[in-house]
């Protein structure tokens, strides 16, 4: 069994998948990065300088100014600015995601392209080549319609 989980565990296809795993993780926080620190400060600041993450609804009283501060004070909460921003990452996520695919079947399609039609044929008889329409051979003469 231990020698089976090794072939299977150093095959090709599982090491890509690892790779792709950890590319993948590193995107997702470049993704994130991208969200918290560039996309959502310039939208909160057209929405009146609001912050995403301070977004929330507190449940219980007394009411806190931040997110941070309810958190500390282990206050109910329902984070949305948060779930904002992760709604937005995944989005991101997803749209990339989606153009990857998009080129490398595109590449694969071009790639599965068939052959095109060939342009001649061999004569039965005298094995020259002849156009693919002919119906007699110029060589030799032969019926090959």
């Amino acid at each position: 069994m231990l020698k089976e989980f090794k072939e299977f565990a150093v095959r090709g296809n599982v090491l890509d998948m690892a790779v792709g795993i950890i590319i993948g993780a590193a995107f997702g926080k470049i993704v994130t990065s991208f969200v918290n620190d560039i996309l959502m400060p310039p939208i909160g600041l057209l929405l009146g300088k609001v912050d995403f993450t301070n977004l929330f609804v507190q449940l219980t009283s007394p009411r806190y100014g931040t997110l941070a501060e309810a958190k500390k004070a282990g206050a109910a909460t329902i984070n949305y600015g948060v779930f904002l921003n992760t709604v937005l990452d995944f989005l991101i996520v997803a749209f990339a995601i989606f153009l990857l695919i998009k080129q490398i079947n595109r590449l694969k399609r071009q790639a599965e392209a068939p052959p095109a039609e060939p342009a001649s044929k061999d004569c039965p008889y005298c094995r020259s080549s002849i156009p693919i329409k002919a119906i007699r051979c110029a060589h030799c003469t032969s019926n090959v319609g």
